[in-house]
């Protein structure tokens, strides 16, 4: 019989029937399930970074509820600028700004000049200046600031708001942020664009190798807004009592950034910025990661987070806005939500300085971008804070975008080839310093495992000449590894106890005949386990658009997630590697054997942290390990993962100088790597890793000879 439209439509229909009489049924199969019952791996690591993040969340908001009176919100303001300025490095020396006007051109109603200066030594911003025709001085002025548009301040909707202002009366300083326009650090041939897979990388990929020495692209770029601001007010046409700054996107989150530093500015508009805290209500792992400067490392623990940065400028004039779309188009899903609570939060402040109307929130329906209507919010609000005008902006004065060579500085369209001047890796590779030790639990946040705590045994089950164990480990807080135990079935307490760490995860090579199994047969106590991102261990996806939750799956926004929140992922490695080591020596069939701890690739690194800090790992074996973390700084491009990073780090040691604390127990170093990936000669690695515990291979291997040699 055919199928009719009617019998499809009353498909669903039918079945939700046949499901509400199968729940109704009796059930005939009361026993208990009678397999391993495994817990739910993939939730494990987003469970603790939501742990972390409701402890920050609940802190800061405590400490929010005491905000009843003028003075403890001034308490509060000084305090978050202070905190601010520690998270991302502290404030630079101001240096002369040496800047030269390389150019002009006329165009109705206003003039452009192109303006360079330095914000550090040698270290270039390119600017424009849009100087209103005919408005009697001294005018209001406007620092720019650019969201991530490839070329940055020649970005079409940039350049028209930049033109409206001036058109307006106000003069308009833009300049290109670190890695945008004029100022792409990482150029292709053409110096047009970045090599790079986008401007956000320009930002990250030196940003990551800052933190090794305890700075951030935070405070670069910051700091970078600041000059332009020292040119803005001292310009003689500019009235330094009527400053602002507004931007969008990036450009309104590094709008939040100086606002919360600097007292100059007399209001500030902020347009579909990252107004998201990290630990918010309904955190959703791995919470709202961005680029490097947009992420603020070890803030969760002390109750900051990006509303704080709207803190320190209360109760001056300020508005808020978003495109309401973004929750699903461009930022997490808590970002409408989040950024209303907090929005309420921060009014009460102003309500509790007198200033309730200074605070405003506005709207867009459109998708994220500066689009016309949120321009005119921009006009509108600036009209009435910087000229007292009642009058509205109803419509946009006439603007028309230059081609981006127009609006060039730089004859080359790039101010390092033009004027050959520093880029962030230049400046961070010359960083000289002299490291002072510190101990390295200290430094990886460590939670140490639980005292005592021994493996559960799930199962034990036989293999061809050997027996097998699933295990249970406890790690940390709800933390527990998956491991397989390999036992051999002839005791031979001359063989070693192999802890081993595999990154592809414990269920490669564990097959008969495969590596685990044949180490086993020859005497080995095998004992292979997962760590936190690893294996079974990779969490599970977060929710919202499948656009967002796929681009913040990766590793590297776990990882981000975790210095945030205070517990580095190198550092929740390196504990897990305690709790599976001392798990491993507690159980019956590795007493009396040598502990041998094995990594390969990218688990080196917490590998030898964790030997380091557990005197029982007997001997160490790194398979295609990273020789430094000044190689890393050495390199311009670097393949190594941020879940690898541990700042400031340079600051204090480097993994050469871990390992030879490690003496006198045994190093093998097989197939040493630089930042690049590529394998370094041994005499190469020699020469770096000094010691005569330490031997030294060519290649990697990961074999039954290499893991069982002694």
């Amino acid at each position: 019989m055919g199928v009719t439209r009617r019998h499809l439509c009353s498909m669903p229909a039918l079945l939700a029937c046949r499901r509400l009489l199968c729940a109704q049924e009796p059930s005939h199969s009361a026993a208990p399930f009678p397999g391993v019952a495994y817990r739910d791996y993939p939730r494990v690591l987003p469970d603790y970074l939501r742990g972390l993040a409701a402890r920050a969340y609940r802190a800061r908001n405590q400490e929010l509820a005491k905000l009843t009176t003028p003075e403890a919100v001034r308490r509060r303001q000084q305090w978050a600028r202070e905190t601010l300025w520690k998270l991302i490095g502290g404030m630079p020396e101001r240096t002369p700004l040496n800047a030269r006007t390389v150019g002009s051109f006329e165009r109705p109603g206003y003039r452009v000049e192109k303006i360079l200066y330095e914000s550090r030594p040698n270290f270039h911003i390119p600017a424009n200046l849009y100087i209103p025709s005919g408005a009697k001085p001294p005018l209001p002025g406007v620092l720019f600031q650019m969201g991530h548009t490839l070329n940055g301040k020649a970005g079409d909707s940039y350049q028209r708001c930049c033109q409206g202002l001036a058109r307006l009366g106000y003069l308009v300083l833009a300049f290109d942020p670190m890695g945008q326009g004029e100022r792409v650090y990482y150029p292709d041939a053409a110096l047009r664009r970045t090599r790079l897979a986008s401007a956000d990388e320009e930002h990250t990929l030196p940003g990551k190798q800052m933190l090794l020495f305890g700075d951030t692209a935070t405070r670069l770029q910051l700091w970078d807004a600041i000059r332009s601001l020292d040119y803005l007010a001292a310009h003689p046409l500019v009235d330094p009592k009527r400053l602002a700054s507004t931007g969008q996107s990036g450009g309104a989150t590094l709008t939040m950034l100086l606002v919360a530093v600097d007292d100059r500015l007399t209001t500030a508009v902020e347009c579909s910025g990252n107004t998201e805290n990290v630990a918010c209500a309904h955190f959703n792992p791995p919470g709202s990661t961005d680029d490097a400067e947009q992420n603020f490392l070890d803030s969760g623990p002390l109750g900051f987070d990006r509303w704080d940065l709207f803190y320190p400028f209360a109760p001056k004039p300020l508005l808020c806005t978003v495109s309401d779309k973004d929750f699903f188009g461009t930022y997490s899903p808590n970002y409408i939500s989040n950024g209303w609570e907090e929005f309420g939060k921060l009014q009460k402040i102003y309500e509790v300085l007198g200033h309730r109307d200074h605070l405003a929130w506005a709207d867009t329906p459109l998708p994220h971008g500066l689009s016309y209507d949120s321009r005119l919010q921009v006009y509108n609000w600036f009209a009435r804070w910087l000229k007292g005008d009642g009058q509205p902006v109803r419509e946009e004065p006439p603007t028309e975008p230059e081609p981006d060579k127009v609006l060039w500085v730089a004859g080359s369209g790039n101010v390092v080839a033009s004027f050959h001047g520093e880029t962030p890796f230049s400046l961070n590779r010359k960083r000289q310093v002299t490291p002072q030790p510190a101990p390295l639990d200290r430094l990886l946040r460590l939670e140490k495992p639980p005292a005592g705590a021994q493996a559960a045994v799930l199962r034990r089950f036989p293999s061809r000449g050997i027996d097998i164990e699933a295990l249970d480990i406890p790690s940390a807080a709800g933390v527990t590894l998956p491991a397989w135990l390999f036992l051999p079935r002839q005791s031979a307490a001359a063989k070693n106890a192999l802890l081993v760490f595999d990154p592809s995860g414990r269920n490669t090579r564990w097959h008969e005949g495969e590596l685990y199994q044949e180490l086993a047969l020859q005497g080995h106590v095998v004992c292979v386990a997962d760590v936190r991102g690893i294996g079974d261990l990779m969490p599970e996806y977060g929710h919202g658009n499948p656009r967002y939750a796929r681009s913040h799956q990766a590793e590297e926004d776990y990882a981000w997630a975790s210095v945030i929140l205070g517990r580095p992922l190198l550092g929740q490695r390196a504990t897990d590697m305690l709790a599976a080591a001392a798990a491993l020596r507690r159980h019956p069939a590795a007493r009396g054997r040598r502990l041998r701890l094995a990594a390969s690739a990218r688990l080196t690194v917490p590998a030898i942290f964790a030997a380091a800090l557990d005197p029982a790992i007997e001997e160490l074996y790194l398979s295609g390990g990273l020789v430094s973390y000044r190689s890393i700084v050495e390199s311009e491009e670097y393949g190594v993962p941020f879940a690898s990073f541990l700042p400031q780090v340079l600051l204090h040691t480097d993994l050469p100088e871990v390992a030879a604390g490690l003496a006198p127990r045994r190093v093998w170093l097989a197939g040493t790597v630089n930042a690049v990936g590529d394998t370094l000669e041994p005499d190469a690695v020699r020469q770096i890793y000094g010691g005569s515990h330490i031997t030294v291979l060519a290649k990697e291997q990961w074999d039954v000879e290499s893991l069982s040699r002694s």
